[in-house]
């Protein structure tokens, strides 16, 4: 536990990274995404 606590705490996991910043560049662009078919359906 004490090893790992970082990852718990949001610091950067010691392994496994490859996966989940894979995970996070797909949420971001599918952000992006969204925000441009909102952008374009209320006219912001």
């Amino acid at each position: 536990m004490i090893a790992r606590a970082a990852e718990v705490f949001g610091g950067d996991p010691v392994e496994g990274g490859g996966a989940g910043a894979e995970k996070v560049r797909e949420l971001h662009a599918k952000i992006g995404e969204l925000t441009v078919e909102r952008d374009f359906f209320i006219g912001g």
